[in-house]
């Protein structure tokens, strides 16, 4: 098992038992019950990330909690992960260092990959004080926080007024909260005022070229998806590795992307039939997948040179019911002097300021600045958005979410 000491140095044990998340069943998502951590310090005794994994089918990527130090004394943490042994042994590592966790924040209203840890986090710091983002709700069944395990008395919709908050001082924050009917979507942007760092959960994000490390610890995902058919033994190799991560990417974002030929299921559950491993782990030697020679050009489109960019899902799906107020709160964050964006997911941290996290979020303007570099504000290729716009009409239809508005 890999952690990480108050050095930075791996932490290699043998005991899976410090993996443990027991309430995987609630999101049941990859790796379910076995989550390993590694931690990064990103300032030094200041910042520290805490990666774990999560996914569908193998297509798994990065979740990530923060923790910073307060000059105040304590800690506070952003978007806590699961609370395994390992995570809360890395986390109390830094408790006897710099003080106890005094702030836990919950960034989002709608993101039940990270709402679901955020109680029983809580639980293991019993002096922390717990703020959420405003118009909190769950799915399938709308449930009050205390149901979903956050400590009611000490738990707090985070005030709308920044300067309000107990660590004003030192962090700024600002709330995206848009209405999608049936909930909300929230995101708090956090501005760690010291050392010029911007905490963002879901709203822009960057693609690595290689793997990170949380995703190589083990790499069965990555080989399963630099296969180009079920019957080939991928040699695990950096090159393999890389190949499966670029096509994870792709995944991840586009769910179909382009580059992604359709396979029928008959025909890839005949070719089952000749896999060198049909074990339950291999999903009995089946494999739907059947990737264009040029498969490659998507994923450089996607990264575009590692930029920051907004996910399609939240492109075609959530912020453009919402232009204007998304807009809006991209201009009060853009007014930070930030240097480094840490998101909770994929890449972190990413080198970029407030230029570069303004110009994410173009999509949604009529006449968008053209950015310094080339790949700033270049949309990402409206092909690889096929299954999206078919998503996006069927919530029309349904009038399951507003329809979409006009850009600005």
């Amino acid at each position: 098992m890999n952690g990480q000491g108050m050095e930075g140095q791996p932490i290699e044990t043998s005991n899976p038992k410090d993996w443990t998340w027991r309430f995987w069943p609630a999101v049941p998502l990859y790796p379910f019950g076995r989550r390993r951590t590694l931690r990064q310090e990103v300032v030094k005794d200041t910042i520290w990330t805490f990666d774990q994994i999560q996914g569908v089918f193998y297509v798994i990527v990065p979740i990530r909690m923060t923790v910073v130090r307060l000059e105040a004394g304590g800690l506070l943490v952003y978007a806590p992960v699961a609370p395994t042994p390992e995570c809360i042994r890395l986390v109390e590592e830094l408790v006897a260092a710099h003080g106890e966790v005094k702030y836990i924040i919950l960034p989002t209203s709608s993101g039940l990959e990270h709402k679901v840890f955020v109680g029983p986090f809580a639980r293991r710091f019993p002096n922390a004080q717990v703020f959420v983002a405003p118009h909190q709700w769950s799915f399938p069944i709308n449930l009050p926080l205390s149901w979903l395990g956050f400590p009611m008395k000490r738990t707090h919709v985070i005030p709308e007024d920044s300067s309000q908050a107990p660590f004003a001082k030192e962090i700024d924050y600002a709330v995206l909260d848009i209405d999608l009917g049936a909930g909300s979507f929230g995101e708090i942007a956090c501005f760690h005022k010291r050392s010029r760092t911007l905490l963002v959960t879901d709203s822009v994000m960057s693609v690595p070229e290689e793997p990170p490390a949380i995703v190589q610890l083990d790499p069965y995902a990555l080989l399963f998806h630099a296969k180009d058919s079920g019957s080939e033994v991928v040699e695990d190799n950096a090159e393999n590795r890389r190949k499966g991560w670029k096509r994870i990417a792709l995944f991840a974002f586009y769910f179909r992307p382009s580059a992604l030929e359709p396979v029928k299921l008959g025909d890839a559950w005949r070719e089952a039939r000749n896999a060198p491993d049909r074990s339950k782990k291999a999903y009995f030697g089946l494999f739907p997948f059947q990737w264009q020679e040029d498969w490659q050009r998507s994923f450089e489109a996607l990264r575009g040179g590692g930029r920051l960019f907004v996910a399609p899902v939240l492109q075609t799906l959530i912020l453009n019911r919402a232009p204007e107020i998304t807009l809006k709160w991209a201009d009060q964050v853009a007014k930070w002097d930030f240097h480094q964006v840490i998101p909770c997911h994929l890449d972190a941290p990413v080198a970029a300021g407030p230029r570069q996290f303004r110009q994410a979020f173009s999509f949604l303007e009529k006449y968008p600045a053209i950015g310094e570099n080339f790949s700033e504000g270049r949309p990402l290729p409206k092909e690889d958005f096929g299954l999206l716009r078919e998503i996006d009409e069927l919530l029309n239809r349904g009038s399951i979410t507003p329809p979409p508005k006009e850009k600005v």
